[in-house]
């Protein structure tokens, strides 16, 4: 990706005629697809970024309200286009319906993961505290120490690991780990919580 933009030109090219015009020239544009599809053409990807990134640029920045995030759906966009040039067939429809169609996956895309990222960072703090919290975590603590879970406490996520860590083999308290680690003490009890939760489905529950 960062390779074809490098190795283009950065000033508009003589060597092809491209209009700049309000009026679409859909007929160039299939020309200039069909060229970086067949002959991986960068004058002819140049034309089709010029004439495409402002455009997507405006769109998806009324998308995701990010100038930083549009880049990148401009970017990730153009970069899908020069890769599946070859895809295109100008007998199903539109160049411009084509591109169009790619931001728009891409966009999706990119909302989903934005999406995941900020559900995998809120996970913790949502677990209900059952009022047996204190219970469980005594009741498990004999049985990682009459274990050795270091490899299946390593297939937790990072931030559930210190806390076990921290609570059962460095004998921490919450409240010390909450300290520690500058979090609430509510995060800190969520994710010790929901990290043992994960422990006994990978250990079963033959614990006493």
């Amino acid at each position: 990706m960062q390779s074809v933009h490098s190795e283009l030109p950065s000033r508009q090219t003589d060597a092809k005629s491209i209009n700049m015009t309000t009026k679409i020239d859909h007929p160039q544009l299939c020309q200039w697809l069909k060229e970086i599809a067949v002959e991986r053409d960068k004058q002819a990807f140049t034309a089709v970024f010029k004439f495409f990134a402002p455009k997507i640029q405006r769109i998806a920045q009324g998308k995701v309200n990010s100038e930083a995030l549009a880049a990148e759906i401009v970017q990730d966009t153009m970069s899908n286009v020069w890769r599946k040039a070859h895809l295109f067939d100008d007998s199903k429809g539109a160049a411009t319906t084509w591109v169009y169609t790619i931001m728009r996956n891409v966009t999706f895309d990119l909302l989903r993961k934005i999406k995941a990222n900020k559900e995998d960072n809120l996970s913790d703090d949502i677990w209900p505290l059952a009022e047996s919290a204190n219970v469980e975590e005594e009741a498990f603590s004999d049985h990682i120490e009459s274990r050795n879970l270091k490899d299946v406490i390593e297939t937790l996520p990072e931030n559930q690991q210190q806390v076990v860590k921290g609570f059962y083999f460095l004998e921490m308290s919450q409240e010390q780990l909450a300290v520690h680690l500058n979090l609430p003490l509510g995060t800190i009890k969520s994710r010790l919580r929901l990290a043992l939760g994960k422990l006994k489905l990978k250990l079963g529950d033959h614990h006493d």
